[in-house]
Formats: C-alpha cells, sequence, structure tokens
C-alpha cells in the first residue's frame, strides 16, 4: 500500500499540488485521472520519489520517503517498477536484452538466473516468439508488453504506469488495460496507473483518484463514476462519446 498524505509541490511561484491525499491499495489497479495541467504527472513523479515535496508525506507500506535511509531508498527501487508512456525501450538491444537489463544492474545474479527469469514474464505477457527481435521489428502493442515484462522482471510490490495506453488503438488497449490489471491480482502488485483513457477508467478502474487544479476533487471506482454528481467529474469524462453511451447502458441495467 501506498499512502500520500497532504501532499504540496510548487515550482517557483506556481502551485502544482494543493494538499492531495491519496491511498492506493495492494492487489487492485489505482488510476489517477484530471485534465492536462491538473498535476497528475507531478503527483505520479511525488509518489515515485522523484520530485521533492514541499508538504506532506508519503508512505510504502506505512515507511516514510523522506525517513529512508539511502539504503532504504536502493531497496525501495528494486521494489518499484515502471511502464513509462513511450515503453523507452533501448532500440539496440533486443526484446530479450531489455528485460535482462534490470536485472543485470540492479542485482548480482549469474547471467543464466537472469535469462530463466527473464523468459519467465516472457511468456507471462505472451512474447515467447519475439525475445530475439529488436524494438523496430515488433508492433507498438508489443513495445508495451516488452516494457510490462520489464517492469516485473524484479517482481516488484510497486508498478507505475504513465498513459500505458499512449498510441496505441483500441482493441490493444483493452489488451494492455488487462494484462496490467491480470498481473497486479496475480502478484498482488500496489499498481498506480496515470491516464486520460475512458476506456481504461470504464475497464479496469478499481479505484479512481481525480484531480483538478492540483486538488482531490473526487475518488470512488469504475461503477461508482457513472453515477457521480460531482460536475467536474461530469464535464471530464463525459467529453468520451463512448462512456456517454457506456453510461446510459449501465444505468439503464440498474433501473
Amino acid at each position: 500500500m501506498i499512502e500520500a498524505k497532504q501532499i504540496h509541490k510548487s515550482f517557483g511561484k506556481t502551485t502544482v499540488l494543493k494538499g492531495v491525499s491519496a491511498t492506493f491499495d495492494q492487489g487492485k489497479t489505482n488510476l489517477i485521472i484530471g485534465q492536462s495541467g491538473s498535476g497528475k504527472t507531478v503527483f505520479l513523479k511525488c509518489l515515485l520519489g522523484l520530485f521533492d515535496i514541499d508538504k506532506g508525506e508519503i508512505l510504502y507500506n506505512q515507511k516514510g520517503l523522506h525517513e529512508m535511509s539511502p539504503q532504504e531508498r536502493i531497496q525501495l527501487r528494486q521494489d518499484v517498477g515502471m511502464v513509462f508512456q513511450g515503453s523507452a525501450l533501448f532500440d539496440s538491444m533486443t526484446v530479450e536484452e531489455n528485460i535482462m537489463f534490470p536485472m543485470q544492474m540492479l542485482t548480482n545474479k549469474s547471467v543464466e538466473e537472469i535469462r530463466e527469469r527473464a523468459h519467465v514474464v516472457i511468456k507471462r505477457v505472451n512474447l515467447i516468439d519475439a525475445d530475439t527481435k529488436m524494438p523496430s521489428e515488433i508492433s507498438g502493442g508489443m513495445q508495451k508488453r516488452v516494457a510490462i515484462a520489464r517492469a516485473i522482471v524484479m517482481n516488484p510490490k510497486y508498478l507505475f504506469c504513465d498513459e500505458p495506453n499512449s498510441g496505441l488503438d483500441p482493441k490493444t488497449a483493452i489488451l494492455i488495460d488487462n494484462l496490467i490489471q491480470e498481473i497486479t491480482e496475480e502478484y498482488q502488485i500496489t499498481t498506480v496507473i496515470n491516464t486520460h483513457d475512458m476506456n481504461s477508467v470504464m475497464e479496469i478502474g478499481e479505484k479512481i483518484i481525480f484531480l483538478e487544479n492540483g486538488q482531490k476533487a473526487w475518488e470512488g471506482n469504475k461503477e461508482e463514476i457513472f453515477t457521480t454528481d460531482n460536475q467536474s467529474v461530469g464535464n471530464f469524462v463525459y467529453s468520451s462519446e463512448l462512456f456517454k453511451k457506456v453510461r446510459v447502458a449501465y444505468l439503464n441495467k440498474q433501473v
């Protein structure tokens, strides 16, 4: 579990986060949504420790991030997996080499042990026939699978995903969403996803934090978002025509 308590963050005279509090549960897909400029990317980077917060507290399993020793920070880094918006694969490495990279950098395991673990996750994300290919030789959806495999190769306790469906067609995006949710449940990871994709909200929004102007304006799940009377949430999510149709179908089902 990850807890954020009254997080404040400014850059110069610009205040981006204004006392954001949230709890991200283990074994669930926790989504952060909001308009561009709402503070969700800064919030995600604060949770990761990439930005120092001005005020507040971030806890990983009740241990404050600011209280951690350098050695504890190193251990936390090994417990965190990250899926970047653009996959961030190394173009000069094969799929297998990309996935092996974190273990080569952060562990003392032998090459044989690392390769064995890499092939476990390659199989898990269904990339068995792509392990010797270069990133340029596979599709965008497959590149996302490689990024997910690399993120979980260290058996992380925490998984962060920044716009994991960016650039993908709707069908592939749903497959990636489902894969992330399956892995989250299977390995009981605390997963935090930064997204603007309403399909993701409808598919895997087990817990949703909605940010507006640097503040938490709403919190709920994918069922509750259909019935909320929060005007800010409504203005954001109902801009999606698909969401409107699904909402109508959902509400009709409840009658």
